[in-house]
């Protein structure tokens, strides 16, 4: 394969996203049923967290195919900034999870019914292994993806609820004791509102147009001046991202007026591109006073 031809990171993350939403919207009906034959409240409840959960998988897989798209006349950066809403959007869906989880489980530590603990242990153990499977595909593209991320803690919500549901039916089948699942949904809704909250709060960096975690204006400013000859100052530096992957950043260059000013432009993209990994970055050289500061 050529390297014109070679997958992409983004093409990488579409497939396992893709993988993941098929497998589970095609379990949610399996779930379903078994939770309807069973009267097992625990399994239709985590049926209806596995259909929201594809339901976001499968608005993350469609975003990321939208990130793939050209820049346009309307976007001029393209549609990579569809996966950050995506994730924003999987984040409210993780804190409406959430609250569905507490409801039920206080619900049924009111009020308990019975349920056929067997084919519901049965049902619940397929559901787990769906999940890992689902998570295991995920799990490898999380690294730098706010979107896979908040996809993964969607599926990993539904790998507690099968513990969950496994936990309550091995329970009732060996005990009769009816209230383990709602005891453990409070653990589920903890480990899922810390998770939901953190992709939240990254979305909305990105939005608001913050300027990335890893960056340092200050570190720019410093390493620019130190290392690109004829780099008399920096300033007007701004940085923000596209996505969690795509750095970008402006700045202007007070430079010496006897240094090639194309020159200066690359080695200062050079610097940005090898030691903050900023692969689009807009340059603006200057001789003597800022014109920005006079307005």
């Amino acid at each position: 394969m050529s390297a014109g031809h070679a997958p992409t990171k983004g093409t990488h993350h579409e497939h396992a996203l893709r993988r993941a939403f098929v497998l589970i919207a095609a379990f949610v009906f399996v779930e379903a049923v078994g939770g309807w034959i069973a009267n097992a409240l625990t399994l239709l409840a985590d049926a209806g967290h596995m259909f929201l959960d594809a339901s976001a998988l499968g608005l993350s897989w469609y975003a990321v195919r939208l990130s793939h798209r050209d820049n346009d006349a309307d976007l001029s950066y393209g549609y990579h900034r569809f996966q950050v809403l995506a994730a924003f959007v999987n984040g409210l869906l993780l804190l409406a999870l959430c609250t569905f989880i507490v409801i039920e489980a206080f619900g049924r530590l009111r009020a308990p019914e019975p349920m056929l603990a067997g084919p519901a242990l049965a049902v619940a153990s397929v559901g787990l292994i769906v999940n890992l499977i689902a998570f295991r595909l995920l799990h490898d593209h999380t690294e730098g993806n706010i979107n896979v991320r908040a996809a993964a803690l969607h599926v990993l919500g539904d790998i507690l609820g099968s513990v969950a549901a496994i936990t309550a039916a091995g329970t009732v089948l060996l005990t009769g004791w009816t209230y383990a699942d709602p005891l453990l949904a409070f653990v589920v809704v903890a480990i899922l509102l810390r998770g939901a909250i953190r992709v939240l709060r990254e979305a909305t960096h990105i939005l608001a147009e913050g300027v990335p975690k890893h960056l340092d204006l200050d570190e720019i400013r410093a390493r620019l001046a130190d290392r690109v000859a004829g780099v008399l100052e920096i300033h007007h530096v701004h940085a923000w991202a596209l996505t969690s992957e795509r750095p970008l950043v402006t700045l202007h260059a007070r430079i010496d007026e006897a240094i090639e000013p194309r020159t200066v432009i690359a080695h200062i993209k050079q610097v940005l591109q090898s030691e903050f990994g900023i692969d689009h970055s807009t340059v603006q050289i200057e001789h003597g006073p800022c014109p920005d500061d006079e307005h």
